[in-house]
């Protein structure tokens, strides 16, 4: 009989994504990702990672944390996101939303879940998203 090697989770492929895409962020002090998929994980609806304004250095206006003039991973993916706000999504971003962005996403339309690997050094987002209905899930690092 063929043995057949344990496969990843379509989760943890989209949060690998997610970090693989963080890997383009300019901003100097958090690199981060994200990734909107369908929630049967088929399609993948929009990407963002946190960096300037196209067009604009790509490098911080500042350097005040959480004030660096970067656009977030999240707000990126939004502004991409073209699918309709009655379609289901599932959001992954490599660190928790931080409250703008949790809204953001909320006003989305259509998003489930948020899954996300790192906490964020504010956490009120989770009261945020779960206060609508988001379910947000911290997805363990896969091994």
């Amino acid at each position: 009989m063929i043995e057949s090697k344990p496969r990843p989770s379509f989760q943890h492929i989209y949060m690998h994504l997610a970090h693989a895409l963080s890997a383009r962020s300019t901003c100097s002090r958090l690199n981060v990702g994200t990734v909107i998929t369908s929630t049967d994980y088929r399609k993948v609806l929009a990407i963002g990672y946190n960096g300037n304004a196209a067009g604009l250095p790509n490098k911080c206006d500042r350097r005040e944390a959480g004030n660096c003039g970067c656009l977030h991973s999240e707000e990126n993916a939004v502004i991409n996101c073209d699918s309709p706000r009655a379609m289901e999504k599932h959001v992954f971003v490599t660190h928790l939303p931080c409250a703008q962005c949790a809204k953001r996403l909320i006003n989305l339309g259509g998003v489930k879940r948020v899954y996300y690997e790192n906490e964020y050094r504010l956490p009120e987002s989770k009261e945020l998203l779960t206060s609508v209905g988001i379910e947000v899930v911290q997805l363990p690092r896969a091994t």
